[in-house]
């Protein structure tokens, strides 16, 4: 990766150029570096730009005014057509640096217009108005693209409102530098002074933020009532990184339509469906948000009751992409999330996804590294029939046996037993049917209150 000019591979795609610059703070390792931005090409190229280059600059800190130092923002208004610098002065006026040969358009006929610069870390609002003013182009922060793919992705209402929450909450602070705004607007304030649009504009934020949490409480309370009403069914919460094949294996394992598609966050609602063929008692598979570096803290909390589906599990299957070299950091990545929602006493399973594309030795390896881990591939039969086999005989170990005599004129109470356990055997009598059933513990304990036991 080059640390002084942005490296331009020529464009593959209509659309605005952007161009992706990192800052490798003392602690950060090239690898780590390297790795944040190619995920971030990957949420850019979503949004439909076409990835004009990408440029390293190397800082003690991350606390300077405008982030980057004086001579990268030259050399990147050298492409953006800014002044250079924030404030005015002989920098500011001067001509911008011409860019160097290696930021030419492929035909070599002069550097490549950049429209956007986004920046892979999060900036201050004070830093962001800095970087515009000297760039003066539209600069974005890795906070407010995966915001922007978010709102491409959200499909469900539930999922829209969480979006626009977490927009809401990450701009609040960002309203006083936003220069669209201008300066005054009458009406209202102390002494027919009037309001200033950027406090009109914050008034709105906070009452739309309220009307958002308002509708959200009771679109959570909805999904309360019925994870309340199926907690004592089994229930498999698939989890891990964004892109690892968690759609792929909830399509092939319960047959639903879920989107399948290879981008980053195809998915951001919550999916449950049946396990198929269907057991008895039932085992629910849950399909969940995906995870990624340094996934914003709002969006975290906006999202809160998609991942409740992961936290009330009764089995978390870490979902990881076998073939990328960063699965150990992604796995690191969905755990610490995990952890965080308070859900690491989970019982949970590995499973090494998409374990065709990688080699026999590859495989060997991941033998090794992960040897309770299941390597499999959601396109291979066999391999989702040992990864059910397995969901099974997980359930089955903690199930226990009990013996049940229902009156015949009690149908619903046998109809009941039938639907939530496993019948081992039946018996006819002149008063009832005896059954011997398993079922996971809460399940009998149910029935037995029902039964009058």
């Amino acid at each position: 990766m080059p640390q002084r000019n942005p490296r331009f591979r020529g464009p593959s795609q209509h659309g605005p150029s952007a161009l992706l610059v990192a800052v490798q703070l003392p602690h950060a390792e090239d690898a780590e570096v390297s790795a944040s931005l190619s995920e971030l090409e990957r949420l850019v190229l979503g949004l439909g730009l076409r990835v004009a280059g990408t440029t390293l600059q190397k800082r003690p800190n991350a606390t300077s005014p405008s982030l980057l130092g004086e001579g990268k923002l030259r050399e990147l208004a050298a492409l953006t057509g800014g002044p250079g610098a924030s404030t005015p002065g002989p920098r500011a006026h001067a001509r911008p640096q011409e860019a160097s040969p290696e930021a030419s358009g492929p035909d070599g006929a002069g550097a490549t217009r950049v429209d956007v610069v986004v920046i892979d870390s999060d900036v201050t609002p004070g830093q962001l108005r800095n970087l515009e003013l000297a760039l003066g182009c539209e600069v974005l922060d890795r906070t407010a693209v995966i915001l922007r793919v978010f709102e491409q992705r959200a499909r469900t209402q539930e999922a829209r409102l969480e979006v626009e929450l977490a927009r809401l909450a990450y701009e609040a602070p960002r309203i006083r530098d936003d220069a669209s705004l201008g300066d005054r607007e009458g009406g209202g304030g102390r002494g027919g002074r009037g309001h200033t649009n950027v406090e009109l504009a914050r008034q709105r934020s906070r009452e739309r933020m309220a009307d958002l949490r308002r509708e959200l409480d009771a679109a959570r309370a909805t999904h309360a009532t019925h994870r309340l009403r199926r907690k004592d069914v089994p229930l498999v919460a698939l989890v891990g990184y964004t892109n690892a094949g968690k759609s792929s294996l909830m399509r092939a394992l319960t047959g639903s339509e879920v989107l399948v598609e290879d981008a980053l966050f195809a998915t951001l609602g919550t999916t449950v469906r049946a396990l198929q063929p269907e057991t008895t008692p039932r085992i629910l598979v849950s399909d969940t948000v995906g995870f990624i570096r340094n996934l914003p803290h709002a969006l975290i909390a906006s999202f809160q009751s998609t991942l409740d589906e992961a936290r009330d599990a009764s089995l978390l299957l870490y979902v990881v992409d076998a073939a990328d070299p960063e699965l150990l950091t992604q796995l690191d990545v969905t755990r610490r999330a995990i952890d965080a929602l308070g859900a690491a006493a989970t019982p949970s399973l590995v499973l090494l996804n998409k374990i065709d594309r990688v080699s026999p030795e590859g495989r060997a390896l991941l033998a090794r590294q992960f040897p309770e881990a299941l390597q499999t591939c959601a396109h291979d039969a066999e391999d989702l029939r040992r990864l059910r086999e397995s969901l099974v005989a997980f359930f089955e170990a903690a199930m226990a046996t009990e013996t049940l005599e229902v009156p015949y004129a009690r149908g619903a109470l046998l109809g009941e037993v039938r639907a939530s356990a496993r019948i081992v055997s039946e018996e006819y009598s002149e008063r009832g049917v005896t059954l011997v059933v398993r079922a996971p513990a809460s399940v009998l304990a149910r029935l037995k209150r029902l039964h009058g036991r």
